[in-house]
This record gives C-alpha cells, structure tokens and sequence, in this order.
C-alpha cells in the first residue's frame, strides 16, 4: 500500500484540481515528440557565456564536439579522429566526412580553430591548455593542428570534457563573437536544429531532428559515439511548481521530468507507468561561493568564520532528506574519486561550531554589512542550501539579506562584478556533476585569476595557480595526489568555496520512452525511442 502524508494529498489535491484547466499540449503533425520538463527554464542559449547545466544541455541538442568521454572515462573521437607525435608535442585532429552545419555549408578545421579558441578564453580546463599551447592552425580544410610549447597530459580530457564549459563547435563567423558577448546565432552541426521561431525564453525550447546529421557508427555512450535521433521534435517546457509537473507526467501531457522533488520519489517508483532512475550516477556536489570583490567577504577572517557557520547534513536534509541520495563529504575533489581527500574538512564534515564562528567574527572586524545571498525557488536542487545558509549564518551574527529570485537570474546575475548595492551579490550555491570538479583544472572555481579570466566570486590567488600548474606538470599519481591535498588545504585556509555536499538527483519519464543514456552530461535526447502507450 502506498503511504502518503497529509501534506503530500493536500499538494497532489490541489495541483489535479489545477492541471484540470491546463490545455494539453499540441502534438507534432504527423511526428513523435518528447516533451520534457527540465531542471531549470532556458534563457541563456550561448553555451560558452555560462557553466548553468541547462545552456550546456542546450548545447549538445544543437552543437557537436571534436572528442567526446565514454563510460569507461575514455576519450573517443567524436567529429575528428586524432593522433599525437611521439614527442607529445603535436596533436593533429582529422574531421571525419559528412559535417555539415545546420545552414548547410561545410564544417572545416578553421571553424573549429576558432571554436576552440573562444572556448580556451572563458573555460578553466581551456584557459591552462592555452597556457601550454604554442599554436593552434587549420593545416588545411579538414585538419587542425595543435603544437604545444612542453608536454601537456591533459589534451585530449579538455577537448573531450563531458561538462561545463563543453567546447562546443560552431561556425567561425559566431566563434569569432567575444566570449563574453553572446552569440548571435544558434547554427550548429549536431543532432538537433533549435526552432528560433518557437522559443520563448522562461517559457518553452524546442528541437527538430536534424535530417543532416551523419551518426557515428560506434553505439552511444555517454557523450561519446552515434548520435541517432528516433524522434521528430523535442520540446522543453516550463513547469516551475514541482508538483505540477508530476501531475503532468502521470496524466501523459509529458514525457520525462529530470528532477522531481525528493519525497515524491518512493510514490514515484510505485507507479507502474513510470521509471524512475538515477542517470548521473556519479552525483552532483553542492557548494557556495562568496564574492571577493567587496565586503564583507573580501577579508578572509570573515569567510573563514562563515565556513565555521556552515554544516552540511542539515543543508541535505533539508535538500534531499533522504540519506539514500546523499553524503557528507569534505573532499574538495569529490568523495570516492582517485584525488579524493578528507584534509582540513572538518568544520563542514562534523558540524557547525557556532562559538567559533562568532569568535573569528568578531576578530574579523565585520560591522555588520549584509550579506546579499542569492536564493532561486524555483529549482529543486537549489532551493533549500540558501534559506538553510542564511539560518546558519545568522546563528553566527552575520546580518544576511536573503533575496528570492529565479535560476536564470541568478545565472545572469552572478556575473556581475557590480557592489552588492548596485545589483550585485556576495553568495551564492550551485552544483557540479563530479567530472567539473574532480581535478583541479577541471575545477573552475579554483582559478585564481581573479576578474580577469577567473570564475564568478572573482579570487586572486597566486599560489593557487602555481599549485594548479605544478599538478598538470606532476608525472605520477602519488605526486598528483600530494598536490592535490596541498590545493585543498589551500582552499579551506582561502575559503575559496564551501563544499556543501554530495547527493544524487533521479530523474523519471513514461515507460513509451527507450534508450535514455546515462551519463556526467544528462539529460541527452538522442537514442531515445518513444513507442505509444
């Protein structure tokens, strides 16, 4: 017998009594379409201008990439084949027959030059692979060639990187935009064309099938192989309320929902129309992230007492409730990964110590300046971390001005370097699937370039990056896994972020749907068939 709680009935009640009056959606003239409800709306479509996972799913729905991870943690050839000089110097990359871009004309390696050199502006793994680089050229239209000033271990995991930012390729005419202007079109080669007439930013996105596309032969995984779209359109749309998007699940008016809330999931998998499953198996960690520009958390004192504030078993409870999905872990790396590490973790591991706390506070100096903590309601997996954080904050006799907002807002305005008085911001959580932060060059938060080419929060850190560099130059495991302790002893004496966490967030679709992929990078729409109910 299913159990269900008061307030559960009462919420499923009142969201029937409301799916009622909402019109069911349209289906595609003569066509299948998968309608999904994602973890967030798309507004920003340029998926070199943010790391939000919605504009990166954005991306491989329209965008290709040279190299993609398969389940093994293998880099496989994706759009070129490749190959190195036995020096390690060279590595030339072939693009394979049949690419065409979305309006038509020829992929050729002088686009992809430029794809990769806007991408190596903004991205952290990017930024430290054009710091060893000595030329990047077409040799002709199918060939890019990469010359390197020293050896470099890490080549093919940047260009093959299964999350944000993916090197995405597009034409050289929108490569060529500044990275941080955003794109003026969406033209790609990958599976999917993007319907510009149909998008309403916030409100819906939809795909159609790229009749072009030419699949690799190799089967899918991950990122990685064919590619082989077996529906007609894919449309994302918006369904802010949680439950609302259940009701619509179960009653068929959509098809996959990537994030339902935590305590619908047993009622969820007691539903023999649906299937519920964990698709990113690898987990997400959640973190906050100060600003460093302004106060109060320009001055290391006061972040070190808002670490001691912060705890995280009551952030996921309140997150995910359910310790079946999560973890306390310290390890700045991720928990379980070959550079994982408890060192110096234990003010977020064991608990907050609020006498500690408020000692550091108060030798900090802090005058009682506010915090502007940004809080977006309308994702799952981001609601609760701030209004906990604020509580926890507080407790500690920081004065923190919590500000209700949206995903997308946060995303746009987070890249403000504006005092917190003018628009700006001093905290905010996110999450990471594990592959973004388990080395410390896939790690954008690590960057310590400050506002000139550093993540948001803006931290300059010179022997954070004289570490970073010393890890990339590092020949043996052992020695990449000394530094890597040294780079998160760092982190906690800089307070460069807070680890929050890790969890697992299942996602769930009708059982018409077949061939949903796992992976670091979901939800990921081709190879899905949909059969009829």
């Amino acid at each position: 017998m299913v159990q269900i709680t008061r307030r559960q009935f009462s919420t499923m009640a009142s969201v029937a009594a409301l799916s009622t009056a909402l019109p069911l959606r349209a289906k595609a003239a003569g066509g299948k379409t998968i309608t999904a409800v994602m973890h967030s709306d798309l507004r920003i479509i340029d998926p070199g201008l943010t790391t939000a996972y919605i504009t990166r799913d954005h991306g491989y729905m329209i965008y290709d990439t040279l190299l993609a991870m398969d389940s093994n943690f293998k880099i496989q050839p994706q759009m070129a084949e490749y190959k190195m000089s036995d020096d390690k110097l060279t590595y030339t990359f072939t693009l394979r027959d049949g690419l065409k871009w979305h309006d038509g004309a020829p992929v050729t390696a002088e686009d992809c030059v430029a794809s990769l050199q806007r991408w190596g502006k903004k991205d952290g793994m990017g930024q430290k692979l054009m710091d060893f680089t000595a030329s990047l050229t077409a040799a002709d239209p199918k060939t890019i060639v990469l010359k390197l000033k020293e050896p470099y271990g890490l080549v093919l995991d940047s260009i093959g990187k299964p999350s944000s930012l993916v090197p995405f390729m597009m034409p050289k005419r929108i490569a060529e935009t500044p990275p941080d202007k955003a794109i003026p079109e969406q033209i790609g080669s990958g599976p999917f064309k993007f319907v510009k007439e149909e998008f309403q930013p916030g409100v819906k996105a939809v795909y159609a099938k790229n009749p072009d596309y030419v699949p690799r032969k190799e089967p899918a995984s991950w990122t990685s192989g064919g590619k082989v779209v077996k529906v007609d359109r894919v449309e994302w749309v918006t369904m802010a309320d949680a439950q609302t998007a259940i009701n619509a699940l179960q009653s068929g008016d959509i098809d996959f929902l990537e994030n339902p809330s935590f305590d619908m999931i047993p009622i969820l998998k007691k539903d023999k129309e649906l299937h519920v499953q964990t698709l990113n198996k690898l987990g997400f960690q959640t973190i906050g992230r100060m600003n460093f520009l302004y106060p109060p958390f320009d001055n290391v004192k006061v972040r070190r007492a808002a670490l001691m504030a912060l705890s995280q078993k009551p952030i996921l409870d309140a997150l995910v409730g359910n310790p079946e999905y999560y973890k306390v872990c310290g390890a700045v790396f991720v928990c379980n990964t070959p550079l994982g590490s408890e060192v110096d973790s234990d003010p977020v591991v064991k608990g907050d110590d609020l006498a500690q706390a408020k000692k550091l506070l108060a030798e900090s100096g802090y005058d009682g300046t506010p915090v502007v903590l940004m809080a977006p309601g309308d994702v799952v997996t981001l609601k609760a971390q701030p209004i906990v954080a604020a509580q926890q904050l507080r407790e500690a006799g920081f004065k923190v001005d919590l500000q209700a907002t949206d995903w997308q807002t946060v995303v746009s305005r987070r890249a403000s370097q504006k005092p917190p008085k003018d628009g700006g911001w001093n905290m905010f959580f996110t999450n990471w699937v594990a592959p973004d932060v388990m080395n410390p060059v896939s790690n954008v938060m690590l960057n310590g370039k400050g506002k000139n080419g550093g993540w948001f929060g803006w931290p300059t850190d010179e022997k954070m990056e004289e570490l970073r560099d010393k890890f990339v130059r590092a020949t043996n495991a052992d020695d990449q896994r000394k530094i890597a302790e040294d780079i998160q002893k760092r982190v906690f004496e800089e307070v460069t972020y807070i680890p929050a966490g890790q969890y697992e967030a299942p996602c769930v679709w009708r059982n018409e749907l077949k061939g949903v992929l796992d992976g670091p990078a979901t939800p990921i729409f081709w190879n899905i068939e949909k059969t009829e109910a």
